[in-house]
């Protein structure tokens, strides 16, 4: 039998809505409780579209043969742990949807008919699909959905602007961390450069994807002096160099380093900062060659395995400074819109994948 909401106190990082029976964030957990009914400091969203994480849903798509089969799957996680978390992967995603109830005690500012994106992952987040995804083909990572999520104390949401579709700004959300963090990073290195003159060389690999594409506009944004942007064919080098928001593109594969460390250095590298924004695994050691002595090599892909990462460098006597991206930074949502706005090649790249 439930305890009802009245009687537990809740605890603002969701820890009461947690079902396993050791004590871990909501998270780590194999289940939550996905009732409806609120605790004081929580809110409920109508969801009206999910947006799969890219390495979540490139996992799904090599594992099932058609959409039906994605669809599936996402049904049966979802039903089963309470929450859209890729067991292969572990990601999940985020959502956009209308404030449907906020408890009398919620810190995040929201009222009743407000339209957010949630900046939270769906891994943490407690969801309940009602329409059997029947609106989904299961070959897109963004969702029609009709259903209900649940924001804890310690969420985060940001309510969606009038001058963009939701399709749009959800897009953008998902990725809002990389741009932010790239920013705070590249004037840091700029900062502390002995003498002060001129920002750092910047590699962006995945430059033409979407955190990719709001990277290397970000660097250029906070002063970097050069900007190498990496794209696996030239068909999405052609799109980038169209788009404008790179001074030099480099066609590599990343997964192979020998191949990536060349590609980057042809294009003036190696970085002083390498972001790995794909959504493919093994590109660990080609980020760590193509990045200088010193340098920083940010990791954003859920792909990455840190393991390997911090293995590799060690293995290569790599002097460079590691950062797992973890998708928040003060200000991020309103920071990657303004990108979105001021840069019409990101714009461009953004529209041509909705």
């Amino acid at each position: 039998m439930s305890t009802s909401p009245a009687i537990i106190t809740s605890d603002p990082t969701g820890l009461h809505r947690v079902l396993d029976d050791r004590t871990v964030l909501p998270q780590a957990a194999e289940r939550l409780d996905t009732r409806r009914e609120l605790w004081p400091d929580e809110v409920r969203i109508r969801v009206q579209r999910l947006n799969l994480d890219a390495a979540s849903f490139r996992q799904l798509e090599r594992t099932h043969d058609d959409g039906d089969g994605v669809r599936r799957a996402v049904l049966d996680i979802v039903a089963t742990r309470g929450k859209m978390q890729n067991p292969e992967t572990g990601s999940g995603g985020m959502l956009v949807g209308t404030v449907e109830e906020v408890g009398p005690a919620s810190p995040l500012g929201l009222a009743v008919g407000d339209r957010v994106a949630t900046l939270v992952s769906l891994t943490l987040t407690p969801l309940v699909i009602e329409d059997g995804l029947a609106g989904w083909t299961g070959t897109t990572e963004q969702v029609p959905c009709d259903g209900y999520a649940i924001l804890f104390g310690r969420s985060i949401a940001a309510v969606l602007p009038d001058d963009l579709t939701p399709e749009l700004s959800l897009s953008v959300m998902d990725v809002c961390g990389a741009p932010a963090l790239t920013r705070r990073v590249v004037e840091e290195w700029t900062r502390l450069r002995p003498g002060g003159e001129g920002g750092p060389t910047v590699a962006v690999v995945g430059g033409a994807g979407k955190s990719g594409s709001l990277s290397l506009a970000a660097a250029r944004d906070a002063g970097a002096t050069r900007t190498i942007g990496v794209v696996p064919h030239e068909a999405e080098a052609d799109l980038l160099r169209g788009a404008g928001l790179a001074d030099a593109v480099a066609v590599a594969d990343a997964r192979g380093p020998i191949a990536l460390r060349d590609a980057v250095t042809a294009a003036g590298g190696p970085a002083d900062v390498t972001v790995v924004c794909v959504d493919v695994p093994g590109c660990e050691g080609g980020a760590i060659l193509a990045t200088a002595d010193g340098g920083t090599v940010v990791f954003f892909s859920m792909a990455t395995s840190f393991s390997a990462a911090a293995l590799g460098a060690e293995g290569l006597a790599a002097d460079v400074r590691m950062i797992v991206g973890n998708g928040y930074v003060p200000g991020h949502a309103a920071y990657a819109l303004d990108l979105l706005r001021a840069h019409e090649g990101v714009r461009g790249l953004f529209e041509r994948r909705l």
